[in-house]
């Protein structure tokens, strides 16, 4: 498994932004497709944002045009750039990587509050 540490949640008003970090280790990190889930109380956990090894993004129809996944393989981090967000969007935000070429996620970070006030 890879390990994950995830970072900049927190409290921000309604039509503000954050950006969340998560930081990789244990596996080749650029072989790896990256994630970003969500789970707000009393909800199933969501996928919000995908991106593979090579770059390629894929979005939750809610977030689309708000969000934002990047990677930077040089130093194995991904990134979430979250704009316009709404109080539905508050949850606890979870980095994930998948095995080695493969879009099956096996490794979850500690997740990351993030709450939206209106």
């Amino acid at each position: 498994q890879v390990q994950l540490v995830e970072s900049g949640g927190g409290l921000v008003q309604a039509g503000g932004s954050l950006r969340l970090s998560c930081a990789a280790s244990g596996r080749t990190f650029s072989m790896c497709a990256m994630g970003w889930y969500r789970q707000a109380p009393g909800k199933q956990r969501e996928v919000v944002a995908t991106i593979t090894g090579g770059g390629r993004t894929n979005y939750a129809d809610s977030v689309k045009g708000r969000f934002t996944i990047a990677r930077d393989n040089d130093k194995n981090t991904t990134y979430l750039q979250m704009n316009s967000l709404k109080p539905e969007d508050a949850a606890v935000y979870y980095c994930a990587a998948s095995r080695v070429s493969s879009m099956t996620f096996d490794s979850w970070g500690q997740g990351n509050q993030v709450t939206v006030s209106s």
